[in-house]
């Protein structure tokens, strides 16, 4: 009702081929950014759960954590490997359906975790219902929604909706983490539910999936009618992959953004909190310090997204790697059973370079493969969300066999300095003349 009436407001009887309206004193792509951002902010309950999920189910039903990290790894696998289909159906059906639906699927796998008894209703509820529900409003989200609606300014509004997963886990980890401690599990998977499913009316009601469909050229450029319907979905983002597959590129971005995910979600996200429990840590307190990351991440990732305006990418990517891998190192010695003035530096900083290595990867994927970027960044953040679901799994298996998380966090910092490598050698795009573009 109330995006009919904006609707009306802007384009009373107009159609695609009418051409663009005048361009209203607060371009309504601003509207679609804010909304884009409470969507992605309302669905991050979920990524803030299961790191407080593996001590609980562990002490209460007697999983092993290796078993319940695989469960998390399937679920991260999912997000990745969903998300280019899910671009091109956005392409396809549009973007508030696809993320409609998307976020009632994350619900209805949260809400079912209550009833669980054995360890392959976690795999099937929260690893398959969440990882395909969570994947098909992935990053390939702001990614489409950037690319439709803005030509300038793209690298500081994929910074901002980056941020806003961050901005989520700052407001639900506090309170998912109370929830855990006084109350259990089960009203935190509730709470995630409940938090899903309040945010599809936003969607559905104020989100828009193209310019045209408003009479308005994106953002900083032209007016174009909207395309029409892509069809064979699945189709079109194999094509695309086998086509990017062929590119230097692609596999750099794709293997580099595999050590982003392993370092991020799989590590931190998922092991951090248990990791500092062994070392006598409370589980609220640790839930602070990922809150706190939260915290900087949305600093970190906005300044990302101006200094990607600015600054090559490339070498971009390869300093928040390496910065990345040298913290990392210093984790193991940091673990304490109280908060400290070192530790409070490294979740500082590593906070704000926890996603910061998505604009410029948006971007090179932007340079390199034009109106496929979308679709390839998809490509690239299923190997994201590959790596994070290995060291997931791993992480948890060499908690159970070595009695500590020590090997884990070395390995990691040694992937990053691979990762920081990988970007410096990314090639520029070439231009009709043959010139790498900007020569």
């Amino acid at each position: 009702m109330l995006g009919d009436m904006a609707q009306t407001t802007e384009t009373p009887a107009r159609t695609p081929e009418d051409g663009p309206v005048r361009t209203p004193r607060v371009h309504r792509a601003w509207f679609v950014a804010a909304v884009t951002f409470v969507t992605i902010i309302g669905a991050a309950a979920f990524a803030s759960l299961p790191g407080l999920l593996i001590e609980p189910l562990h002490a209460e039903l007697d999983w092993s954590r290796g078993t319940i990290g695989f469960a998390v790894s399937v679920n991260l696998a999912l997000y990745g490997l969903t998300a280019p289909f899910a671009a091109a159906l956005m392409d396809r059906f549009g973007i508030r359906r696809v993320v409609a639906v998307a976020l009632s699927v994350i619900a209805l796998g949260a809400l079912l975790t209550v009833w669980m008894t054995a360890p392959w209703q976690l795999v099937l509820y929260w690893g398959i219902l969440v990882g395909l529900g969570s994947g098909s409003m992935a990053l390939a989200f702001a990614a489409t929604v950037t690319n439709r609606w803005f030509v300038a300014r793209r690298g500081l509004v994929t910074g901002v909706l980056t941020a806003a997963g961050a901005s989520g886990q700052l407001i639900f980890l506090p309170l998912l983490s109370w929830l855990v401690e006084h109350h259990g599990w089960r009203p935190a998977s509730v709470t995630v539910a409940l938090s899903a499913l309040a945010v599809v009316p936003f969607v559905w009601l104020l989100l828009r999936d193209h310019p045209a469909d408003v009479g308005l050229a994106p953002y900083g450029g032209e007016y174009e009618a909207k395309p029409a319907p892509v069809t064979g979905a699945a189709r079109r983002a194999v094509t695309v992959l086998f086509k990017a597959a062929r590119t230097g590129p692609f596999w750099l971005l794709a293997g580099s953004f595999a050590i982003c995910g392993a370092s991020t979600n799989g590590l931190i996200r998922t092991h951090f909190v248990p990791a500092a429990h062994d070392h006598g840590m409370p589980i609220t307190a640790a839930a602070g310090l990922l809150a706190v990351i939260g915290v900087f991440d949305v600093v970190g990732t906005v300044a990302s997204g101006w200094f990607t305006d600015r600054f090559s990418a490339r070498r971009l990517l390869a300093v928040y790697y390496a910065l990345r891998g040298i913290s990392l190192c210093f984790l193991p010695v940091l673990l304490a059973p109280s908060v400290h003035p070192p530790m409070l530096f490294f979740i500082v900083f590593y906070g704000l370079d926890w996603v910061a290595t998505v604009p410029p990867t948006m971007a090179l994927c932007r340079e390199h493969f034009g109106a496929d970027s979308a679709i390839v960044f998809g490509w690239v953040l299923a190997s994201h969300q590959v790596g994070a679901a290995v060291v997931a799994f791993a992480g948890g298996l060499a908690r159970d066999v070595f009695g500590t998380y020590d090997v884990v966090w070395y390995a990691s910092g040694a992937l990053c300095a691979a990762a920081a490598l990988m970007a410096l050698v990314i090639s520029r795009p070439r231009t009709e003349t043959g010139l790498p573009a900007g020569a």
